[in-house]
């Protein structure tokens, strides 16, 4: 059976149980955990002279390579970060665009393929992840290497008329073409991608739902990734009994606890959350000392300064959340700028009543799904999801919310805490049936399945579309 090769950003040897919260992380190591093969990308370490470095593990091997102070610079906190992630995510005023930062994105995915390429076998299959990697298949061409390479985006794909603000984008976003297929969380995403190619490429749609643009042929779907619900469980099991001291009155009455799990970014509607549970507290006084929050936001990018604002913002909000309403037994509002052990993750999620996962825009954010399986069935908690969250898609039986309706979200906390005990088990036993039926497991494989059918191949009969 031919490999798996995984090429992503980012990659670090993960030990069992200490997987980061990330979606793409946890999503890949499973994936190619169960398949074996390797896992290929940088090492997360800056210098003047970048080293290659392999690591096995079990049935992985780890490909690691370095960045030099330019690559750094231009392709991750410059064209990555300060213009593709904000535009993916609808913040075009917070987009910055520099020639000099493209080009060095462009050349470091050159460089990068050219890294790969005597380490790759005629029938490896590579599956290249997420907006870091956009003109790889492009580089690999151009080498020579012929292996199906399929694409998958773990964050959302905007609309024409917003990606276009890209000022390069018919030169960047053409190399997707150079894919044998390109995944996508959810329909609307795969829509909009389809959209672009079409009035922007001008490209061609095949009876056989295949699309032709810049000289190619090639295949565009949906596959939302997921989780993997019993493992969750046996984790959320494992932590059992042991419940924080957080959540308890200074006489050991339990209090109920709403918590959030984000990486500390503007996209993640933190601001937005605060405000909405200060007017929780505010419209709903009977709440007052009987609730917590809990935000878990480690820090990301922090020689971003785009991330460096959000950071001070959020402890603004926090700390003026918590000075207005915290009493000398009560603190509404607990804070952490870390990460935690994903066990202890799991555990949390299970003993809390709530689970807040309201980004102002997302690709699918596993935090909603991790949150729902790691719940006591015959007890669980309530999910708040925001209706831009690709989760919103799989998860209906969740309160859905719309991030920017402060009090619409605070109505929801309310309801959430009041909510019987049937309707949650009912809400719960649905959205069950989702993660099962679209687990991480049905990820991986719809995926690949299609990637090895689909290969490089020809539309015989096509047609402009409209979308």
């Amino acid at each position: 059976m031919s490999r798996l090769v995984v090429i992503s950003n980012r990659v670090a040897p993960i030990r069992e149980g200490k997987i980061a919260a990330g979606g793409l992380a946890v999503g890949v190591y499973d994936a190619l955990r169960q398949n074996g093969g390797i896992w290929f990308g940088w090492n997360g370490e800056v210098g003047q002279k970048p080293e290659t470095a392999c690591e096995s593990a079990g049935n992985i091997t780890y490909v690691t390579l370095g960045l030099s102070k330019p690559d750094y610079n231009e392709y991750y906190r410059g064209f990555s970060n300060a213009t593709l992630w904000p535009i993916f995510h609808y913040r075009i005023d917070l987009a910055r665009y520099s020639r000099e930062e493209y080009l060095g994105y462009r050349r470091v995915n050159a460089m990068l393929a050219e890294k790969l390429k005597p380490l790759l076998r005629p029938d490896d299959i590579l599956w290249v992840h997420d907006y870091h990697l956009i003109p790889f298949a492009a580089a690999c061409r151009q080498l020579g290497i012929g292996n199906r390479i399929g694409f998958f985006l773990h964050i959302p794909f905007p609309t024409t008329e917003v990606l276009t603000a890209v000022p390069p984008h018919r030169d960047l976003f053409q190399t997707l073409c150079d894919y044998d297929l390109v995944g996508f969380q959810t329909e609307s995403d795969r829509m909009a991608f389809q959209d672009y190619v079409c009035r922007e490429l001008d490209g061609l749609i095949g009876t056989d739902g295949s699309l032709t643009a810049c000289g190619r042929n090639f295949r565009a779907g949906v596959y939302p990734i997921g989780v993997m619900p019993d493992d969750i469980r046996r984790l959320a099991d494992s932590y059992r009994g042991r419940r924080p001291m957080i959540g308890r009155t200074a006489e050991g009455k339990l209090r109920k606890t709403l918590i959030s799990v984000d990486r500390l970014d503007y996209s993640k509607g933190l601001v937005e959350r605060f405000l909405a549970y200060e007017q929780f507290l505010e419209h709903y006084p009977e709440h007052r000392r009987n609730v917590e929050l809990i935000q878990i936001a480690p820090t990301s990018r922090t020689d971003v300064k785009t991330y460096r604002a959000i950071r001070k913002q959020l402890e603004t909000v926090a700390g003026h959340v918590n000075g207005r309403l915290a009493d000398l037994d009560w603190m509404p509002l607990h804070y952490l700028n870390k990460s935690l052990e994903r066990r202890t993750l799991m555990g949390l999620f299970r003993t809390a009543n709530v689970g807040l996962v309201t980004p102002l825009r997302d690709g699918m954010n596993l935090v909603a799904k991790e949150y729902v399986a790691a719940q006591n069935p015959a007890d669980p908690g309530v999910l708040v999801l925001s209706r831009f969250a690709g989760a919103a898609h799989e998860l209906g039986a969740a309160l859905i919310v719309n991030p920017y309706d402060c009090l619409g979200m605070a109505e929801a906390m309310d309801r959430a805490l009041r909510m019987p005990l049937e309707e949650r088990k009912e809400r719960y036993e649905d959205m069950m049936r989702a993660l099962r039926a679209a687990d991480l497991n049905a990820w991986r494989d719809n995926f690949l399945r299609d990637l090895r059918t689909f290969g490089r191949h020809r539309v015989v009969t096509a047609s402009r579309a409209a979308v």
